[in-house]
Order: structure tokens, then C-alpha cells, then sequence
């Protein structure tokens, strides 16, 4: 009995915790389809007007195609380097190792703030401050130590000597890459793609420090709010949360796959 009550009370206050959490994007949805232009019960009736307002605004379809272009370039840069930094980790041991690891891991425990005003100051020397790449370079320097660390998890699961059998059959070392090593971490790789363009979607303070008139979707949901308050965030905020809950729900599917080894 005392421990049905325990396991009760265990589900109770997870309940708890994910209501707490779950609440404000779920008034986020509800709100972003009310006719009403001021939130609150009971609903006006309900709407797609807000929907269709922001699909009709150049300023936040032009955010949308920006982000998605840094967050397709995030993505791409973070995973080559992610799987690199995680292939060296895995299969060789030098000097420097433990320092290797830690300059990949440093940039997402670096302060946002910070980390924009060094970046800003930094791109305004080389001439790159204003530009997309700027914020795609910023954003793959977070997004690579995910990608390491998802990567390298499925690479722990592979015995180093199947690829040293690869080569003592005659295969050099691209092709034990190729072969061996990529076929094994593709759903690993594949994750570690969506995961960072998550991150890089999300992201907003490094990218409105550095990226000057070039807005993302999340400074131009900034630069509404400095405005006044309108049901357009909420619709851009559904659209967002989706995007950015489908990415990170596939990136666990992937990862709690089984990949056999070929």
C-alpha cells in the first residue's frame, strides 16, 4: 500500500512539473487562434486571421528564409565538425585530448551576452558583422559540441576493432570511414543535423547582436515585442514551437534506434 501511494505521489508531481512547463506554450497555440485581438476567456471564436497576417508580412517571411538558411548552414557545419571532433575522440589518444574536448564544449556554457559582444566586436574587425555567415559561424561554434556529443555516444558503441579489421582486410582508412564508420553513427549524424538546426533556429541573442539588419525569426519576434503586443507573436511562436519540437522529437527517435553495425 505504502508503495502505491509513493509511486502515486512520484506521478502526481510529475504531472505537476509538466503542467507548469507545458501551460504557457499551450495558452501560446490556444491564443494564436483566437479572433480576438486581446487574449482571455471565454474565446471570441476561432480564427486563422493571425496566421494569415504574418504570411502577408515581407519583414517576417524574409526572418523565416534567413533562419532557415543559417539553420541549414549550422546544421551542415556543426555535423561535419561534431562527427570529426568525435571520430578523433573516439578511435585516437595524444596530448591535448582532454583540451580538445574541452574547446568544443566551452561555447554553450559561455553567456549568450557575452558571447555576442565578443563576436560582434570580433566579425566588425574581419568585415563580417551584418552578414548571415556570421551568425551561421556563431551558431555552428555552439551547435558542434551537441553534435560531438550525440555522435561520439554512438560511436562508444562500436568495438574499435571492427574498423582495425577493416584495414588488416585491405581497406585504407577513408574507406573504414566510409564503411565501417558512417553506416554505424548515420542515425547518430542524422540527429545530430536536426539537433543543431534546432539550436540554431531558437537561438536569437548572438544572432541580434551580430547580425545587423539580417533578421532571424527570433529577433524579428523581438522586435515585435518592443513594439507592442500582438497576436502575431503567438502565431509565429506556434509556428516556431512546432518546427523546433518536431526537430528535437526526432532527434531522440533517432537516437533511441538501434543502428546495426554493417
Amino acid at each position: 500500500m505504502q508503495a502505491r501511494c509513493i509511486y502515486f505521489l512520484e506521478r502526481l508531481y510529475l504531472l505537476i512539473i509538466f503542467g507548469f512547463i507545458a501551460t504557457p506554450i499551450t495558452m501560446i497555440v490556444l491564443f494564436s487562434f483566437n479572433k480576438d485581438r486581446f487574449p482571455g476567456f471565454p474565446w471570441s471564436g476561432f480564427s486563422l486571421r493571425w496566421y494569415e497576417a504574418i504570411l502577408n508580412e515581407p519583414m517576417v517571411i524574409e526572418s523565416a528564409i534567413n533562419s532557415i538558411t543559417v539553420g541549414l548552414s549550422t546544421a551542415l557545419g556543426a555535423t561535419i565538425i561534431g562527427f570529426l571532433a568525435a571520430y578523433v575522440d573516439y578511435r585516437y589518444k595524444f596530448r591535448g585530448k582532454t583540451a580538445l574536448n574541452l574547446i568544443v564544449a566551452i561555447p554553450p556554457a559561455i553567456p549568450p551576452t557575452v558571447m555576442g559582444i565578443a563576436l560582434l566586436a570580433f566579425f566588425a574587425r574581419i568585415g563580417l558583422f551584418g552578414e548571415l555567415k556570421a551568425i551561421a559561424i556563431a551558431h555552428i561554434a555552439i551547435a558542434s559540441s551537441f553534435a560531438m556529443a550525440l555522435i561520439g555516444l554512438r560511436l562508444k558503441e562500436l568495438d574499435a576493432s571492427i574498423e582495425s579489421a577493416a584495414w588488416n582486410l585491405g581497406a585504407s582508412r577513408l574507406q573504414g570511414i566510409v564503411f565501417v564508420i558512417l553506416p554505424h553513427c548515420r542515425t547518430a549524424i542524422l540527429a545530430a543535423f536536426f539537433l543543431s538546426f534546432a539550436v540554431s533556429f531558437d537561438e536569437f541573442m548572438i544572432a541580434w547582436f551580430v547580425g545587423g539588419l539580417n533578421e532571424t525569426l527570433p529577433v524579428r519576434i523581438l522586435n515585435l515585442l518592443q513594439g507592442q503586443v500582438s497576436p502575431r507573436i503567438n502565431a509565429i511562436g506556434t509556428l516556431v514551437f512546432a518546427l523546433t519540437f518536431s526537430l528535437v522529437a526526432s532527434t531522440l527517435w533517432l537516437m533511441r534506434k538501434k543502428q546495426p553495425t554493417t
